[in-house]
């Protein structure tokens, strides 16, 4: 009997390692970067994995320029000025507000404090305390405290909710800082989630996003996550707030991707059926996301993110060249869904992106018939 069940684990293993060691075209597998057989994605101008930028999906120079100077001087009066500057309407202010916060709760993470030796993330706390009616003080205050209510505490703990009531006190005091701008009560969405708003709140939370800014890809995201199965939803809610979204799209918005979000919220821990990826669920999500892609600016700063989406399922579903299309706009930068959810980002993007292009060239391809 026992020898039964090893040969059953074995060929489930077999369903689930096989879409990646066999191919149309002969076997693709990852071999050592110095083996001879190797794909070589620097052959096609991408960046080393150990240069990969795990803080942002996406090139903001503005934002980099200001963090460093931040962090190396310790005053935020830079970071004062980049988000006073940057308009309350669109995806770049709350990109920016979740940056400066998750910088500040990484460095506080990495010098916690001691006698004599100041935590980090100190120039937040002189933000606030210098500027406290500054609504971009406020805003990264009420997202930094998320951010460590998440990193630090365990859901459902004392502490975590203490934390977590924390920011909902300060999702309101820089809600009244700044009245038109959606972002205070965008991180309100992830203190509802954490808390466990009944839906009549959430959903009071959510009309005021939307009397602010009803096309926030960023919102939507937000939202969609106190939606899934694993936390105050369903499968059929997130699916039908994703397809909800997409459906009242403007032209060359990039809510027309929210519904490969949804699948990705609700993937199987392991894939048993080897066509699952090219199931028609699976399917109509990346086309739309596809679509969503080409239609909107290039300037949008929440393109790298469904790109990285795309790369994902893309690679998953053998899309070889689609992949690599997606690769050379967002290479370089790894701050972003599926790869942060890994301990290491940057190494599991770069096994992915080794993938398509190992299937790229097992398919015929080569760095001179990659578009650009």
């Amino acid at each position: 009997m026992e020898i039964l069940w090893v040969l059953i684990a074995l060929v489930m293993l077999g369903f689930v390692l096989l879409p990646f060691l066999r191919r149309r075209r002969g076997g693709i597998g990852l071999v050592s970067p110095d083996h001879p057989d190797a794909a070589d994605p620097a052959n096609y101008g991408f960046v080393r994995e150990e240069e990969l930028d795990i803080r942002m999906p996406g090139p903001d120079q503005d934002l980099l320029d200001v963090l460093d100077v931040v962090q190396r001087s310790q005053d935020y009066r830079a970071a004062q000025q980049l988000l006073a500057g940057t308009e309350t309407e669109g995806e770049r202010r709350w990109q920016r507000v979740q940056a400066f916060a998750g910088a500040a709760s990484l460095e506080l993470a990495q010098r916690p404090g001691g006698v004599g030796e100041a935590p980090g993330g100190q120039w937040l706390r002189v933000w606030r305390a210098e500027a406290p009616k500054d609504a971009g003080g406020a805003a990264v205050h009420a997202e930094f405290l998320v951010q460590q209510a998440w990193r630090t505490a365990t859901p459902g703990t004392d502490e975590f909710r203490i934390i977590m009531e924390e920011a909902r006190s300060a999702c309101g005091d820089a809600a009244l800082l700044s009245p038109g701008d959606p972002i205070p009560y965008i991180v309100e969405l992830s203190v509802a989630r954490g808390l466990g708003y009944s839906q009549k709140e959430f959903e009071q939370v959510w009309l005021k996003i939307l009397d602010r800014d009803p096309a926030h890809m960023g919102a939507h995201l937000a939202a969609l996550h106190y939606w899934c199965e694993k936390w105050h939803g369903s499968r059929e809610l997130a699916y039908s707030f994703a397809e909800a979204a997409a459906a009242r799209a403007p032209q060359g918005s990039l809510l027309a991707a929210m519904p490969l979000f949804a699948v990705f919220e609700h993937l199987p821990e392991v894939t048993l059926v080897s066509g699952f990826w090219q199931t028609e669920v699976v399917t109509k999500a990346m086309h739309g996301a596809l679509h969503a892609v080409h239609s909107a600016r290039p300037d949008d700063p929440m393109l790298a993110h469904a790109r990285h989406l795309l790369v994902f399922f893309l690679v998953r579903g053998e899309r070889w060249a689609e992949a690599m299309s997606q690769l050379i706009h967002i290479d370089g930068h790894v701050g972003a869904l599926p790869w942060t959810l890994s301990e290491d980002p940057a190494a599991e993007f770069a096994v992915y992106r080794a993938l398509a292009v190992a299937g790229y060239e097992a398919n015929g391809g080569s760095p001179a018939s990659l578009p650009h």
